[in-house]
């Protein structure tokens, strides 16, 4: 089971151990009648609009646990005593921390925002807060993370966001009783109190909206005891009126977040009914850094970036810099391909509107912009043609976005199709063998309003010229 695999069905929520959320509680609405106009969430009207123009975020998880480098929740799954747990405080110094060297690889990702835990499940915090000694400052580092890495982001204006964990292992009065994401019971010394914990809670939220400039966005993370208190998302939004905010906190926030690959209702609906950013990490077992990691392929990050930014969706890819501050080699290495891809196919990608409903073929996804119609090969290819029913357009010219290349199109009868004696668009002689590492997407530009693609009646039998 994974770090977030009990996530919040409504406001605050948590779901019981080993179930995931369902698509209505993340945002996705049922996949809708045949060729219907698929719904989009509605824009906020307001500074936090940017959400909507910049998709594809960096999401990084650091903190202590990356000194032992095997999970981000070390002191819970490798079952070690708090007292053992905060002597890693006293082996803080990650001296090779650069945030301009995190913004570089950031950018050549092509990413366009970032989202750093501030302080995750062991309380330990990466700025200089006033509220707890368990912070960078107390460390031989003695540096605030979050105030240089924001200082970089306002300088190179990139939209900073920042994580929250409601849970905390460290603090006395969090009441941890055992559930999901807590320690077993109250340690040595421990005086639980939700309320006097909330006020300190309270505290550090208005730190961070405060003391560190512009903010783009607040994510919550774990409010095991579902409590809701919508003044605390309020306070946030008066601070930071650009921010958007989860719906892990304390009410159902302005976004939804499904995780990894948990709920299969997230990752099949055809549009969500209220924004929504699906989040990643680069490698399969732990989103801080891990030693011996296993990473995902770059087709399967692929394939899930691109799912989610062709339904309307934003997107967070996690990384786990080490304990000295860098980003693992191979983390570096799958970022920098990820960004070559979606460079080459990134006007697909963004200033577009879903449009899959436009075909009946849910092996692909479509996005539009005016006449021009996408074409993402987002799941698995099962061959090297792709058949575009019910549209019998021919277009005026077909590209394959990844190489620039001519892709080969026909518009006949399909043997197929003997039944409707229809002639669909198929794209033909794709690449899905040499390029099978990656999604590919196909550039059709036509002569029409793209409405009536499947309307007309199909003329003569049409080939492209290089299949004659």
């Amino acid at each position: 089971m994974q770090r977030r695999s009990f996530l919040q069905l409504t406001a605050g929520g948590a779901l019981a151990a080993g179930l995931a959320p369902t698509a209505a509680a993340l945002g996705a609405q049922p996949k809708p009648a045949k060729n219907s106009t698929p719904k989009r969430p509605q824009r906020f009207g307001d500074g936090r609009d940017w959400f909507f123009q910049r998709r594809f975020g960096m999401f990084v998880h650091w903190g202590l646990y990356a000194i032992p480098g095997w999970h981000e929740q070390h002191q819970w799954r490798a079952r070690v005593p708090r007292a053992e747990f905060v002597k890693l405080a006293q082996q803080w110094n990650p001296v090779k921390f650069n945030p301009d060297a995190w913004l570089d690889l950031m950018q050549a990702a092509r990413m366009k925002y970032l989202c750093l835990t501030t302080k995750h499940h062991d309380g330990f915090c990466l700025w200089d807060t006033k509220q707890t000694a368990f912070n960078t400052m107390h460390t031989p580092y003695g540096k605030d993370i979050v105030g240089l890495l924001a200082q970089a982001c306002h300088q190179r204006g990139v939209p900073l966001c920042l994580y929250y964990s409601i849970a905390d292992w460290n603090h006395p009065a969090y009441p941890n009783q055992g559930r999901h994401h807590e320690l077993a019971g109250p340690q040595p010394g421990d005086r639980p109190d939700w309320n006097q914990y909330l006020e300190f809670l309270k505290a550090q939220v208005r730190e961070l909206c405060t003391n560190y400039g512009e903010l783009h966005g607040f994510w919550w993370d774990m409010n095991v005891p579902k409590h809701v208190d919508r003044s605390i998302n309020d306070m946030i939004r008066q601070l930071q009126p650009k921010a958007v905010i989860n719906n892990r906190g304390f009410d159902e926030g302005d976004f939804g977040t499904p995780e990894r690959d948990y709920d299969s209702g997230a990752a099949e609906a055809a549009g969500f009914d209220r924004p929504t950013e699906a989040c990643q990490s680069v490698g399969m077992e732990s989103w801080g850094f891990r030693q011996d990691e296993d990473y995902y392929t770059d087709r399967h990050l692929m394939r899930s970036i691109d799912r989610y930014l062709a339904r309307d969706a934003n997107y967070l890819l996690n990384v786990g810099p080490t304990a000295e501050g860098e980003i693992p080699a191979p983390a570096v290495a799958i970022l920098k391909r990820i960004g070559g891809w979606y460079q080459a196919v990134k006007e697909s990608l963004e200033d577009v509107t879903p449009a899959s409903h436009l075909t009946s073929n849910r092996n692909v996804l479509l996005t539009s912009r005016g006449r021009t119609l996408y074409v993402h090969l987002n799941k698995d290819p099962v061959g090297d043609g792709v058949k575009l029913k019910p549209i019998q357009v021919a277009p005026q010219s077909a590209v394959l976005l990844n190489n620039g290349q001519p892709v080969p199109w026909a518009v006949n009868l399909a043997p197929s199709d003997h039944m409707e004696q229809k002639a669909y668009l198929r794209l033909r002689n794709l690449p899905t063998n040499e390029m099978a590492n990656t999604v590919l997407v196909v550039k059709l530009q036509f002569d029409r309003p793209l409405e009536e693609l499947g309307q007309a009646a199909a003329g003569p039998e049409k080939i492209h010229e290089s299949q004659k």
